[in-house]
């Protein structure tokens, strides 16, 4: 989400009732979830295809 589609998503979120509130929020909640599975998910990925990148090496 870029910084404009965030001001325009606050605006609104402001502007609503309180159910199209709730509905908002809990979009914003299920995004943040999604997001963090697909961040484990890459961080996953990309240990596995380079194990060693990153670590501390026991000769160092």
């Amino acid at each position: 989400m870029n910084e404009d589609d965030e001001k325009a998503f606050l605006e609104d979120f402001k502007k609503a009732d309180i159910d199209k509130k709730l509905d908002m929020w809990y979009y914003a909640v299920d995004q943040e979830a999604l997001w963090e599975e697909i961040l484990t998910e890459m961080s996953m990925i990309a240990q596995a295809a380079n194990p060693h990148k990153g670590k501390v090496s026991d000769e160092e």
